[in-house]
C-alpha cells in the first residue's frame, strides 16, 4: 500500500479507537487519574536515558546527557506540578455570587511532535492530556517514530496497569504529511496540539480544529552593566542553555546583547565558558551551513555539536569549545546568524547602552522571535521593568533561558509547549499545561430577580 495511504489508515484507526478509549475514560475519579499520571512518570524515569539514545541514533540530532534531562524533566517536574493541580471536577466555587466552575476533558487530543525533542515531548503531552480526562495520539516526524513508538508504549503500559483503557495514549507507526493532516481533521479529534516547523503548524490552524500551537523563537539576552561584578557567572548561563541539548529547545538564548561598558569582559568570561568567537570570514561559511538557501535552516545540520558545524564550515575550533559565537551590527536576512538557529550557535552585538540595548532586543524579538521569549540579566528593576515590553510571552530574569522558560528555574508552569501570544498567531502566550485541555463549565445561579431589568433599563 501507499505509504500516504497507510499513513490516513493508521490515523483513522488511532482517532476513533482513541474516542472509544475517550468515552470509557470518561467519569474516571480524578484521584485515579493522578495515580495514573504518577505511574507514568516514574516509568519513564529509569528508561529516560535509553530513550536520549534512540532518539539521538534515530534523529540525529541533540545528545544523549541532555535528552536525558529533558525527559526527566518532563516526566518527573511536570509530574510533581501536575499533582498539585485541579484540571476535573469542581475548578473553583463563590458562594456568595453563586458560581462554581467545573472542568471537563475536551476529547481526542491529536499530539504532533517535533523531530528536535521527540521523546521529551511525548511525555509531557502525554502527562498534560491523561490528567486532563483526554485521550491522545501523538503524530511523530517521520525521523523519530521509532523513539516515540517506544515511549508511548512504555507510558500506556503504565497507565493501563493503573486502570486506563487500552487505546487511551497512541502513537502513528506509520508517519506522513497526509497521515497528520487526517489526524488533525478527523472527526473524533478535538484540539490539536502543534509543536514543529512552521509548516506544520499552519497545517494545524488550518485543520478546522481548535489548535495551540507555537512559532519561532529568536531570544535576545542583554545584559546590563549591573552585572560587572557577576559576569562569569552571566556567561556560564549563556553558553550553559545555548549549547543544551545542541541548541535544539527554541527557549534558548539566540542573540546577546552587551553593553558597551561590560561587553570586552563578558567575551572574555564566554571564551573561558567554552565560546568560540568566530571570524567574520567564518561566521559567513557557517551560516552557510545552517541555513539552506533564504529563510530556512538546512535540517540536516539541526541540533550538531560545535565541533560538526565547524569542520563542515572548514575552519578549527578548540577542544573544549561549547558553542559557536558570530559578532553581529545588524538584524535581519541580510545577516542570517541573526535569526533563529537550533544550533549551539549565538550571535553576540554590543550596545551602546540600555536604551540602544533594549531597541536591538526589540528588533531581535521582532525578527523571527515574535510572541516567544526573551532574557535579560540586570540587578536593576527600572532596567527590567523597561526591557518587559518587548513582545515576548516570557520575559526571564537573571536565569538561562532554557530552564527558567520552560519553569525549572522559575515558577513559570513547567511546560514544553510555550505559547506565543497572537504576536505570532498563536491562541496563548501561556506555558500551556493540562488546564489548556479542559473546557470550564460555569453553574450559575440566579443572583438578582430577572425582572428587575426592565425596572433598570426600561423606558
Amino acid at each position: 500500500m501507499d505509504a500516504d495511504l497507510k499513513s490516513v489508515a493508521a490515523a483513522r484507526r488511532c482517532a476513533e479507537s482513541a474516542f472509544e478509549a475517550y468515552r470509557s475514560f470518561l467519569g474516571t475519579e480524578p484521584a485515579a487519574i493522578d495515580a495514573m499520571v504518577d505511574a507514568m512518570a516514574r516509568a519513564i524515569e529509569p528508561e529516560a536515558k535509553r530513550l536520549g539514545e534512540l532518539a539521538v541514533e534515530e534523529t540525529g540530532y541533540g545528545n544523549v546527557a541532555d535528552k536525558r534531562v529533558k525527559n526527566l524533566f518532563n516526566s518527573l517536574s511536570v509530574a510533581d506540578y501536575l499533582r498539585d493541580i485541579t484540571a476535573l471536577g469542581v475548578l473553583w466555587r463563590d458562594d456568595a455570587a453563586k458560581v462554581a466552575a467545573i472542568g471537563e476533558p475536551m476529547g481526542v487530543v491529536a499530539a504532533l511532535i517535533p523531530v528536535t525533542n521527540p521523546t521529551s515531548t511525548i511525555i509531557y503531552k502525554v502527562l498534560s492530556a491523561v490528567k486532563a480526562g483526554n485521550a491522545i495520539v501523538c503524530a511523530p516526524h517521520p525521523r523519530g517514530v521509532q523513539c516515540g513508538l517506544e515511549t508511548v508504549r512504555i507510558m500506556a503500559d503504565a497507565a493501563e496497569q493503573m486502570g486506563a483503557p487500552k487505546g487511551l495514549i497512541q502513537c502513528l507507526d506509520q508517519v506522513t504529511i497526509q497521515g497528520t493532516a487526517e489526524l488533525m481533521r478527523h472527526r473524533r479529534t478535538s484540539v490539536v496540539m502543534a509543536t514543529g516547523g512552521p509548516g506544520m503548524v499552519r497545517a494545524a490552524y488550518s485543520s478546522g480544529k481548535p489548535t495551540l500551537a507555537v512559532g519561532a523563537g529568536n531570544v535576545p539576552c542583554f545584559v546590563d552593566d549591573s552585572k560587572a561584578d557577576q559576569l562569569g557567572e552571566v556567561a556560564e548561563q549563556i553558553v550553559t542553555s545555548k549549547c543544551f541539548d545542541y541548541g535544539t529547545a527554541c527557549v534558548s538564548e539566540q542573540a546577546v546583547i552587551a553593553s558597551r561598558k561590560i561587553a570586552r569582559e563578558l567575551r572574555h568570561e564566554m571564551k573561558l565558558k567554552g565560546a568560540y568567537f568566530c571570524t567574520p570570514a567564518e561566521a559567513d561559511r557557517l551560516a552557510g551551513v545552517i541555513f539552506a538557501g533564504k529563510q530556512a535552516m538546512d535540517p540536516q545540520n539541526v541540533g550538531q555539536s560545535p565541533q560538526s558545524l565547524a569542520d563542515k564550515a572548514g575552519f578549527s575550533i578548540p577542544p573544549n569549545t561549547r558553542c559557536l559565537v558570530s559578532e553581529e551590527t545588524e538584524i535581519g536576512w541580510q545577516r542570517p546568524l541573526s535569526a533563529e538557529k537550533l544550533n549551539p550557535v549565538l550571535a553576540f552585538y554590543e550596545a551602546r547602552d540600555a536604551d540602544h540595548a533594549i531597541e536591538l532586543s526589540n528588533a531581535i524579538a521582532r525578527f523571527e522571535g515574535w510572541g516567544h521569549s526573551s532574557v535579560i540579566h540586570s540587578d536593576d528593576p527600572g532596567v527590567v521593568a523597561r526591557y518587559s515590553a518587548i513582545p515576548t510571552g516570557r520575559v526571564l530574569v537573571n536565569t538561562p533561558a532554557i530552564m527558567g522558560g520552560m519553569g525549572y528555574s522559575t515558577e513559570l508552569e513547567p511546560s514544553f509547549m510555550l505559547g506565543t501570544g497572537t504576536w505570532s498567531g498563536s491562541i496563548t502566550s501561556d506555558n500551556v499545561t493540562a488546564l489548556h485541555l479542559i473546557n470550564i463549565k460555569r453553574v450559575a445561579y440566579e443572583s438578582r430577580p430577572w425582572r428587575d431589568i426592565y425596572d433598570e433599563y426600561g423606558e
